[in-house]
């Protein structure tokens, strides 16, 4: 085991009243049984020092997790070029299709998650991913690959966005309330990067024949290019973070809670209005980021060769995921309400951007006016995306606990309460909200653009309703 990852015996919390925690429950490897994050001195001797080491093995795992769900965004532009004779509209439904598998799976990973525990569903679910990666590059390899297999293997990858409703409901549990809009933030943050990652990477690796794997295909023009290195590149990556995971985190006992306890969840009405929330914010950002390569290869490139998803399509995801921290920690400042109205507020105005900037007709439009427009819209998405994570521990703890005195059996159970049922919502929001994988895509190669991006702004601002109203305004139902 790394030296990076041993930790001394630390002194247990003092004043819990009752028998000395075991200390080697927190080293690496270990089941801890004892948690106690919103105590000060167990937080200041222990705790922050154990949650903030699973912080940082979780976040590798799930931004690899995230390469893996969006490989097919980038994959599918290169497809037609090596022989492989997919419609338009069957490229956009092979970039879909991840998101449609990738939401379902979060809900089981949603309450699976934490009753396994970070550490053992850490390593499993990021083992697993190599399967749909070695079969997609074999299967790359032959443009005479049925079109059902790669909706197969599509499907399969997809499982690799389910990882982050299991990441996000788990670290929650590590860390106090003043810390969780942050950590949720840096977790989900720069786990979003994969998506970033994934796009900028792979149009270097498959055009590089020093890490190539496998026999060359080529393009019309003859250049080489190696398609399966995009899938094959990350296997050993994900071997050797399963093992840290397995090896470095804990599995936190505290956070065990069966299904039949956390349902509750769904006759909360914050969890329904919460979940319409992020829908607007992470289901924008994931949608546009599987679409964005396909959009901009079949609006602008025919137009001018220059402007190439390969070049340009990565920005827009990276500037989300790096403002999803500034999000959690905006809002842990200024409130995540007030943050998420911002949010959505940029969003409108900058989808109507990309609208004015599309070509229509005889007019070309203007790339450099559309990528800016989206790369705000990725900003603010970005933005919402840590702020309405800041807000759901916010309003299921003020809501339990309101009327309860601190330091009483009954505030004790109710705050146990509120994390699971604020853990869980994460997790549940997240599921839904991944749906915007598969829908943004699929009605982009359904119907017309334009149309589309116009819906997408009336939802955005029934979302700055909903928070006003119930979040926002003085007298709110939540203040968060």
């Amino acid at each position: 085991m790394s030296s990076a990852l041993q930790e001394a015996p630390v002194r247990p919390a003092e004043g819990s009243g009752g028998p000395a925690p075991d200390p080697d429950q927190y080293r690496p490897g270990r089941t801890i049984t004892d948690w106690e994050p919103e105590n000060e001195h167990f937080w200041r001797t222990t705790g922050k020092r154990v949650a903030t080491r699973n912080l940082w093995i979780a976040v590798p795992a799930l931004l690899v997790a995230f390469v893996v769900w969006q490989v097919w965004s980038i994959t599918a532009t290169n497809l037609a070029d090596v022989g492989f004779a997919f419609s338009k509209s069957q490229l956009f439904w092979l970039t879909a299709i991840p998101g449609l598998t990738g939401g379902t799976a979060r809900i089981l990973y949603t309450f699976l998650g934490p009753r396994i525990g970070q550490r053992t569903f850490t390593a499993l679910s990021t083992i697993v991913l190599v399967i749909p990666l070695i079969w997609l590059g074999i299967a790359i390899q032959d443009p005479a690959t049925p079109y059902s297999v790669m909706i197969i293997i599509a499907a399969l990858c997809g499982i690799g966005g389910a990882n982050f409703s299991s990441s996000l409901a788990n670290i929650g549990f590590f860390f106090p309330k003043k810390a969780k809009g942050n950590a949720t933030g840096i977790n989900g943050g720069l786990g979003n990067l994969g998506v970033s990652v994934v796009q900028l990477v792979t149009p270097i690796v498959i055009t590089s024949s020093v890490i190539a794997i496998g026999s060359a295909q080529h393009k019309a023009d003859g250049s080489p290019v190696h398609l399966q290195s995009a899938a094959f590149l990350w296997v050993p990556v994900l071997v050797i973070l399963a093992a840290v995971a397995w090896f470095g985190q804990n599995d936190l006992k505290v956070a065990s809670t069966p299904f039949s306890s956390q349902k509750v969840i769904f006759r909360r009405k914050h969890t329904w209005l919460m979940t319409w929330l992020y829908v607007g914010t992470f289901g924008s950002f994931i949608g546009f980021a599987a679409a964005l390569p396909m959009l901009i290869k079949t609006t602008f490139t025919p137009l001018d060769p220059a402007y190439s998803a390969a070049t340009y399509a990565w920005i827009g995801p990276a500037v989300g995921a790096l403002a999803r921290w500034a999000g959690g920690w905006m809002g842990d400042r200024i409130g995540g309400a007030r943050c998420t109205i911002v949010s959505f507020a940029g969003m409108a105005v900058s989808i109507v951007g990309v609208i004015a900037f599309l070509p229509t007709g005889g007019d070309r439009g203007s790339f450099w006016g559309f990528l800016i427009s989206f790369l705000f819209a990725f900003f603010f998405s970005g933005l919402g995306n840590g702020s309405t994570f800041r807000q759901i521990p916010v309003i299921f703890r003020s809501r339990h606990l309101k009327g309860l005195t601190e330091g009483t059996p009954e505030y004790g159970a109710a705050l146990k309460q509120a994390e699971m049922e604020s853990g869980a919502v994460t997790g549940f929001t997240a599921a839904i909200a991944a749906y915007g994988f598969f829908f943004i895509p699929a009605l982009f190669g359904s119907i017309e653009v334009t149309h589309a991006m116009w819906g997408f702004v009336g939802f955005y601002l029934s979302c700055i309703a909903v928070t006003w109203w119930y979040y926002a305004r003085k007298g709110a139902e939540s203040p968060s």
